[in-house]
This record gives C-alpha cells, sequence and structure tokens, in this order.
C-alpha cells in the first residue's frame, strides 16, 4: 500500500502549497517535494514562506501530522496520486519551452511505478498532457495522466480551492474517476473535458482577463491623449449598465499568470493570435507611457521620483513579472533619483512609504495595496495614480514644476494648465 495518498512535486510553491495544505487538511498523508531549501526549511517549520490568507494556521496544524516533506524524489514512488505543480516560465514569442517538460518527465520517470496517477497541475502549452501521456506510455508502465488546471486567485487559494469547479481532463474514464474523487474531497463542483480542451480552457481564462485590462488600459491612453478624465467617462459607461459591469479599472496587468498564459496562447496558434499580442503591446507599454506624459509634464532630471508598490498586484507579496520593475528601469535614466517601497515586499533599497512621499517630488502609486488608501500625498507632489487610489487622475502637476509649455510642439495634446490632473481638471 502507498505511504502518501498525493505527492506533491513544486509542492512549496504559489501553486503547490495551498493544493497540499488543502489535501492535508482533509485528512489525506502528503508529501511536498521542492529544490527551494528556504521554503521547505519554513514549511517544516510552520511558516508560509508567501502570503496566503488563512494558509498558516492550516499548516501549522497539519505539518507533520498529514504533510510531510521531502528534499529528494524517494516518496513519489510510495504515493498514489502525484501531482505536478512546477514554474513553467515562458520565454518570449515561444511561451514555454515546450521540451522543458517532458525532460523533467525523464528524471522522473525512474520514482514512478505502474499504476500510477499522475497529474499535471502547471500550465503548459496545449497538446503538453498528451505528449506526456505517450512519453510515460513508452517507458512500459501502466501510469494514468491527467491535467487539472490551477484556477485559484493568488492570495484567496484555500477558499477557492474550496468553492470553485476543479477542471478534470484525462485520456480514460478509470483516471476520471479516480482523479475526480480526489478533487470531490475539496470541491462537489467538477467539471470533465478532454485535456486539449482543459489546456485551453486554462489558458482562455487568463487571455480573457489580460484582453479586458488591455481595453481598459487602450480607452484610458485615447482618453487622456484627448484631454479627458478617463474616470468620468468609465463611470457613464458602468452605472446601472449591466453590459459593462466586467469593465476593469485600468492599471498594470502582468503578473506570473495573464501575460504568460496569453503568450502561450501566441505560441500555440504559430503567431496568428493578433487579439492576445495586441494585449501584450498596450498593457506591456503603460510603463513607457507613464515615463512619456510624466517627461512631457516636467523635467524629470531635476525630480526625485518614489514608486509606491512593486507587486505585481494589490495587497500581495508576489513581485513575479510586475510592471513596476519595468517602470523603476524606465525612470533611472531620466530621473534625478528613483525610490521604490512595497509593504509586502523586500528589495535593495527599498524604503519606508512615509519616507518616499517625504522625499521624493514625484510620485507613481504603481499597485493600490489598501496600505495607500489612507497615505497622504500633499498637493505639492506630483501624483501618478492611474489606479485612482487618490482621487486627483491620472497625473496631478502641481504649479511650479510644469514644464515650459513653450517647448511643447504646437498642438501637443498635453498642454494643459498647472494644477490640473492630465486628464481633466481635478
Amino acid at each position: 500500500m502507498p505511504s502518501f495518498d498525493v505527492c506533491v512535486i513544486g509542492g512549496c510553491g504559489r501553486v503547490g502549497l495551498p493544493l497540499s495544505i488543502a489535501f492535508a487538511d482533509k485528512g489525506l498523508n502528503v508529501v511536498v517535494c521542492d529544490l527551494d531549501k528556504d521554503r521547505m526549511d519554513k514549511v517544516r517549520r510552520g511558516i508560509m514562506p508567501f502570503q496566503e490568507d488563512g494558509c498558516e494556521e492550516k499548516l501549522r496544524r497539519v505539518v507533520n501530522n498529514t504533510l510531510f516533506t521531502s528534499d529528494g524524489l524517494d516518496p513519489v514512488a510510495s504515493s498514489r496520486y502525484v501531482i505536478v505543480a512546477i514554474g513553467t516560465p515562458a520565454e518570449f514569442e515561444l511561451g514555454s519551452d515546450p521540451h522543458a517538460m517532458l525532460d523533467f518527465f525523464g528524471g522522473l520517470v525512474p520514482f514512478l511505478r505502474s499504476g500510477q496517477f499522475v497529474i499535471l497541475r502547471s500550465t503548459v502549452i496545449p497538446g503538453t498532457t498528451a505528449r506526456v501521456d505517450r512519453y510515460l506510455k513508452a517507458s512500459g508502465a501502466d501510469y494514468r495522466v491527467a491535467f487539472c488546471p490551477e484556477r485559484i486567485l493568488e492570495g484567496n487559494a484555500l477558499s477557492e480551492l474550496a468553492t470553485l469547479p476543479q477542471i478534470v481532463s484525462a485520456f480514460d474514464e478509470e483516471c476520471v474517476e479516480a482523479v475526480s474523487g480526489l478533487f470531490r474531497l475539496l470541491t462537489d463542483d467538477i467539471i470533465v473535458l478532454q485535456p486539449l480542451e482543459a489546456e485551453l480552457a486554462k489558458l482562455f481564462t487568463n487571455a480573457w482577463r489580460y484582453l479586458q485590462f488591455a481595453a481598459a488600459n487602450q480607452f484610458m491612453m485615447l482618453a487622456t491623449d484627448a484631454g479627458l478624465d478617463y474616470r468620468r467617462i468609465q463611470q457613464a459607461m458602468t452605472h446601472n449598465y449591466p453590459r459593462t459591469k466586467s469593465l476593469p479599472k485600468p492599471g498594470f496587468a502582468a503578473g506570473p499568470c495573464l501575460f504568460k498564459d496569453t503568450l502561450h496562447l501566441s505560441a500555440f496558434s504559430k503567431g496568428t493570435f493578433s487579439l492576445g499580442q495586441a494585449a501584450m503591446l498596450v498593457n506591456g507599454g503603460l510603463p513607457d507611457y507613464i515615463v512619456g506624459k510624466m517627461k512631457a509634464r516636467t523635467d524629470l532630471a531635476k525630480r526625485t521620483v518614489g514608486i509606491l508598490g512593486m507587486a505585481f498586484k494589490a495587497n500581495s507579496d508576489d513581485e513575479r513579472s510586475s510592471l513596476s520593475f519595468r517602470l523603476k528601469d524606465l525612470l533611472e535614466p531620466e530621473a534625478k533619483k528613483v525610490y521604490c517601497s512595497d509593504p509586502h515586499v523586500y528589495g535593495e533599497g527599498f524604503v519606508d512609504p512615509q519616507y518616499l512621499v517625504d522625499n521624493c517630488d514625484a510620485i507613481v502609486l504603481a499597485t493600490p495595496h489598501d496600505e495607500y488608501k489612507d497615505i497622504a500625498i500633499p498637493e505639492d507632489k506630483i501624483l501618478v495614480d492611474i489606479w485612482d487610489v487618490n482621487g486627483r487622475g491620472l497625473i496631478w502637476v502641481p504649479d511650479g514644476l510644469v514644464r515650459d509649455l513653450k517647448s511643447q510642439p504646437v498642438g501637443s495634446s498635453d498642454g494643459v494648465p498647472a494644477g490640473c490632473a492630465l486628464s481633466g481638471v481635478a
């Protein structure tokens, strides 16, 4: 009989660890394997290596009880279900390396045994599950391969694992039944698809969200370039009007999933996913747009600029693929000095938010953490706030800090008066 019900490879990551804790909390014997020694050490001590609501309390309850850790892959052989939750970084224009997953399984095969259920949880290029299934079958053993995509909102993993539908896909009915039974410990809402359908469902979900952000950002740019306040336009569009209810506010849209999954689809389509490519240009170009507008309104070489928020989204400690770092890279050669601050992310040289506000001429509110809602930013500071946390519009430039308008080209849309928001009078 297996020693463990579930083995999660990549089990200390943001996908693998909440899932491992959820299964262990249901009484399953779970073992996690991970190459990150620092995260493994924290998990062994009952400490979450990243922010995830409600996880640390449950981790302390299950660790060394129903949740165990392993530095190596030996426990794989004694586990009924083997869940692969390793990262799949994307390479521009290629998506993830199509050979990387097969290379991973080449190292895993010696630890697998016949009759096991191998579940891919990692985000993959469509067709990967079928390639893995063929690869494992060629080894001669009877492995049952499934793909069950992760679709949780980072930070809300435990609650969403219990409330959102779980997609299950496999190549035979016995595997579907067994894997569905595993995930029914977390939710009764199971959706069965073919593996290729499930792979596309995962990518379409994140690409759709990315496209929505691109639409909002493009609308904001169009309105701003026309000298208008996009906030007023969006409010008019969405107020008591159900067909625009899903339109998000403009803002930085990147992170480890939305951009990457859109890139995966672009690679899968062999470059024909034009909507996704346009969205990547719009969303990825937002930091450049902001810096361009700031340069047009004030002499950045004379200004100390502070960036509030380096995580990729609000109230998170995850800085992966955050556009705040792209903004920092663009500002550093332009500004006199650049400071960064984030209550959730540690970075070399980061400063306290109040120190940043006190010592910077211009402030970019890049990530709308809750901590910034009550921060007082004086009106004698340049403020960039496309999330509209402070309520002054895209860019507020006070009197005395506006670039000499005589240097602007004739007909420039940047010629707004001093003491005004760029997207309308504040």
